[in-house]
């Protein structure tokens, strides 16, 4: 291993292992609203539009990962959520049952790595229709993981896999299409987002609906959050926009990356930032597998944007940022 691959692995575990690290137990469990605020979400306030932010590892992965999701870092293991498309989904002239296309088929992976991404298992989630993984969050104990039909307004289980053992425990299951989920650490409740992210919804750990909300924000579409201390969670997402014809005909569109800060209390997005880093296929950085910790006034954002067949395959990147005084 390089110094600088070696440097880089051993700041992640620390990262991992320091009190109120994303990835790691925080102050506070279910009930405990004392809490202050994490370093993440102080330093998160001083980024802005104009923040430098370096690319200072690229580490690409030697297996198949098909389409990435979500990923989360809990003491030496990186878990990474995936779908494998066996038969793509077709949309319908008229809506049929209610939904808008077909199911297609597929296969849900949780793929779980090593610090240096070697696989040390693949572990396959959902049943039937229900193939597609979201974005992912880890509590110290648990990765929580909603695999859904890949369609809207369809129907989504949620799974939590064991951080040690690795065994799988089918939570519960619920109706509409959630693409990723937080365990909210001052209550123990999960909140999940729809597909687009135009809806929220809270669940205790028994799948009972406590609320819903629309989300205020039109940014981009969240694809993978997290918690952060205390009741709060950071999303990062993507918007694909239209673009000047001039710059690739009638049709063009570009893709927009970001991240906010949501207060789960009052459900409003407390800052949104663009995200404007690319991965060697092209994609904006923030497509779909975020997380972020804070180191002082350092801030370290891991993303995997390309898919399997993509570019380089998928690599996780990661970017550094100094902000504030």
């Amino acid at each position: 291993m390089n110094p600088i691959r070696r440097a880089i692995v051993a700041g992640l575990a620390l990262v991992a292992a320091a009190p109120g690290a994303v990835a790691a137990v925080g102050a506070g469990g279910p009930g405990d609203h004392r809490a202050r605020d994490s370093a993440l979400v102080k330093v998160f306030g001083a980024v802005d539009r104009s923040t430098q932010w370096r690319l200072v590892d690229r580490m690409r992965l030697d297996f198949p990962t098909f389409h990435t999701e979500g990923i989360a870092f809990a003491g030496d293991r990186v878990f990474l959520s995936a779908v494998e498309i066996l038969e793509p989904t077709v949309t319908y002239p008229t809506p049929v049952d209610g939904y808008d296309r077909s199911p297609g088929k597929g296969v849900g992976h949780l793929f779980v790595m090593d610090r240096q991404g070697n696989l040390q298992k693949d572990i396959v989630l959902g049943e039937g229709d229900v193939y597609h993984p979201g974005g992912i969050d880890v509590d110290g104990h648990d990765v929580w993981v909603p695999v859904a039909e890949y369609r809207p307004n369809s129907r989504t289980i949620v799974y939590r896999v064991d951080t040690r053992t690795l065994r799988v425990h089918r939570q519960f299951e619920v109706k509409g299409h959630f693409g990723g989920v937080v365990r909210d650490r001052t209550t123990g409740h999960l909140v999940g987002n729809t597909w687009g992210s135009r809806r929220f919804a809270e669940w205790d750990s028994r799948g009972r609906q406590l609320s819903t909300w629309a989300n205020t924000s039109f940014f981009v579409d969240y694809q993978d959050c997290q918690y952060v201390p205390t009741g709060k969670m950071l999303c990062g997402g993507v918007a694909n926009l239209p673009q000047t014809p001039g710059a690739g005909g009638a049709a063009a569109t570009y893709e927009l990356g970001g991240l906010a800060l949501i207060d789960l209390r009052s459900h409003r997005v407390l800052k949104e930032v663009p995200f404007q880093q690319w991965s060697t296929a092209g994609h904006v950085a923030t497509r779909n597998p975020v997380k972020v910790v804070a180191d002082g006034r350092s801030l370290t954002v891991r993303v995997a944007p390309d898919n399997g067949e993509e570019g380089n395959g998928t690599e996780i990147l990661t970017y550094r940022a100094t902000v504030g005084k």
